[in-house]
């Protein structure tokens, strides 16, 4: 399973994907080290933030486990509906990253040897020269 990780830091989002499965069975406030996620992350470290899964229900903090929470709410998170006395039964994931989260929100807690701002400088592509043509 691919995870679309999101890495934060001052206000700017580094986005990357990866196949480990190192984030599996950690919680929401949780800090991991960025070499398990990625190699391009080391000396990092990384405080999960948040999470969703391939239909988009968030996972919330406070919630156990990593299934589905039908939950009665009034307005805070997870429900923005501002009317009085409204109250409606909403999904939400629990608080645990699982196989089947497809995002995992993360917030910089130390930076790595190279920096946030590292991350985002590409290596310069080697171009090949043109192929002659052949003339026969």
């Amino acid at each position: 399973m691919v995870f679309k990780i999101n890495v934060s830091h001052n206000g700017k989002t580094y986005k990357l994907e990866t196949e480990s499965e190192v984030l599996v069975g950690r919680a929401i406030g949780e800090v991991v080290k960025g070499d398990d996620i990625d190699a391009g992350l080391k000396g990092f470290e990384l405080e999960i933030t948040g999470h969703s899964d391939l239909s988009g229900i968030p996972g919330f903090k406070g919630l156990e486990g990593n299934v589905y929470h039908k939950r009665l709410l009034t307005y805070g998170p997870g429900m923005k509906d501002r009317r009085k006395g409204m109250r409606l039964r909403k999904t939400n994931r629990g608080e645990e990253v699982s196989l089947k989260t497809h995002q995992v929100n993360t917030k910089v807690v130390k930076e790595g040897e190279k920096g946030f701002e590292g991350l985002f400088v590409e290596a310069p592509v080697k171009e090949e020269a043109p192929a002659e043509d052949k003339k026969e």
